[in-house]
């Protein structure tokens, strides 16, 4: 309560030409905190109004871009956070109204990638499977779940517009994975309270890094802040702190590099007729009933089995059995991505198989960048700089973060997934969703598969926990097939996620 007077108190000493003025302050530098003449920009916003249409239906909605405050212990604001924040404006009953609140991950990266390229009701300038065209800018999206739920885009501290304000306040209050967790739940009740949405059901979305920063809010919500959930989607999910190391690790590979063969024509003739989603479970299965025992079996494996076993796996993942014995089976992502199309002078993308690159030399075990996402700050920058000063009016000359440098961080005591099977335990109405791509090799579809089923260990809460597959990457979303699918995957989701009137959430 203390720091919610506090901040109404900040508010009300900002004059309108205070507000005016935070637009036209000087660019901090990148990880700098905001000089004490900028911190104006703690606590402001830039209301606007806007029409979309989705699914054929004329939507009204209005958009608010700002920063709210995290305080001290005292207080006092430390960091100002950045949000976009989206309501239908023909909805009159918000105890009924959704609401999505959304992040992305890196850790050091802004919500802009499913802002403007999922959920929101703009959709930035690409082609049909995402690559980047000219001219930038950005259009309607037909596909926004805005029709059915209203949503706030957060960026963390010191991604996009988000800054510290305070110079004594160190970087590890808010760089690492527990401490990052705290301040955005504090941040989100503030929120909540401010748009009066206490009543409204609510969602957590969050991609790659932000898959581990909402598992932990799930139950730091409900602990901390005393908000339950009805909903957590889980878009390209980390490992969550879930253990798989050994034979585990070096085994879960498998599935990920038989896709992308796939989709490079890589394969034997008679696995590259099959449909993906026919051949992939054979690979699944040849992976946890063959490969994990023999990777257990470790030196010991007796030569004809290992032979056997490396000319199933260079069946599956279109690398030569050579490769894959001088790597004693275990071939890993960053060769494999140098590997697969090497004899075409083409490396593959990290995050997106589906890119080609081309290296400095053929030779070698890694490639020299990540081709798809060069690809993706090609198209999404400007879409996001253009958007966010002309479309919703927030003028400012700091820096938008793409990447912010939020190092150190403190990746230690990483029990997210632990900390979502005790939020989805503790309420009963909370249910979760996993959308992955296929051709995803950071955050890939079947170490996703494999987080599912170690999340619940009882198998009871197993009918709440579903998962999905795109034939697309890491932002399975990019693909304007795989968009159309996942977002009224997503509605129904949202649909079903929500108890009937006078429903008892209970056992």
């Amino acid at each position: 309560m203390k720091k919610l007077f506090t901040s109404i108190a900040l508010a009300c000493l900002i004059s309108a030409s205070a507000i005016a003025q935070q637009h036209d302050e000087p660019a901090a530098k990148n990880n700098q905190p905001i000089t004490k003449s900028r911190v104006l920009q703690v606590d402001s916003s830039v209301t606007t109004k806007h029409t979309v249409t989705i699914k054929g239906k004329v939507i009204p909605y209005t958009a608010t871009a700002g920063t709210m405050p995290i305080w001290d212990e005292d207080g006092r604001p430390v960091a100002g956070v950045f949000y976009t924040y989206y309501e239908r404006d023909d909805i009159t009953d918000k105890a009924n109204r959704p609401l999505v609140i959304s992040f992305n991950g890196g850790p050091g990266t802004p919500s802009v990638w499913m802002e403007i390229g999922y959920t929101g009701p703009r959709l930035l300038n690409i082609d049909d499977e995402g690559y980047p065209v000219q001219p930038y800018g950005i259009g309607e999206n037909k596909n926004s779940i805005l029709d059915v739920a209203d949503i706030v885009y957060i960026d963390p501290v010191n991604t996009g517009y988000s800054r510290i304000v305070n110079k004594e306040t160190p970087g590890s209050k808010f760089y690492g994975v527990n401490e990052d967790i705290k301040y955005l739940a504090e941040w989100i009740n503030t929120f909540v309270t401010r748009k009066n949405r206490w009543a409204s059901p609510k969602f957590l979305i969050g991609e790659s890094y932000g898959t581990t920063r909402v598992s932990g809010l799930a139950l730091e919500l409900q602990e901390a802040q005393w908000m339950y959930l009805n909903g957590v989607i889980l878009v390209s999910p980390t490992d969550l702190g879930i253990e798989r190391s050994g034979p585990v690790q070096a085994a879960l590979k498998l599935p990920y590099f038989a896709a992308t063969a796939w989709y490079h024509k890589a394969l034997s003739a008679d696995l590259q007729q099959k449909e993906l989603t026919d051949f992939l479970p054979e690979v699944e299965n040849f992976t946890i009933n063959e490969l994990i025992p023999a990777f257990s079996r470790g030196g010991f494996i007796d030569d004809a089995q290992r032979t056997a076993i490396a000319a199933k796996m260079a069946r599956y993942s279109g690398l030569s059995e050579k490769v894959i014995l001088d790597n004693n089976l275990d071939v890993s992502y960053d060769l494999f991505w140098k590997e697969l199309l090497r004899d075409k002078g083409f490396t593959i993308g990290r995050l997106d198989s589906r890119y080609k690159g081309i290296d400095r030399q053929t030779s070698g075990t890694s490639p020299d960048y990540n081709a798809e996402l060069s690809a993706w700050l090609h198209a999404f920058t400007p879409a996001i700089n253009i958007y966010l000063r002309n479309d919703l009016n927030y003028k400012t000359d700091l820096k938008y973060n793409m990447f912010g440098n939020v190092w150190p961080w403190d990746d230690k005591n990483d029990h997210t997934g632990e900390n979502l099977r005790q939020a989805i335990a503790q309420n009963p109405s909370l249910h979760l969703l996993i959308q992955s791509g296929y051709f995803d090799g950071a955050c890939d579809y079947f170490n996703a598969k494999y987080s599912l089923w170690q999340l619940d260990p009882s198998g009871r809460l197993k009918d709440r926990l579903k998962w999905e597959g795109y034939k697309s990457g890491h932002m399975m979303y990019l693909r304007k097939e795989d968009l159309s699918i996942a977002t009224d995957n997503l509605r129904k989701f949202i649909e079903e996620s929500i108890p009937k009137a006078g429903q008892p959430s209970k056992y």
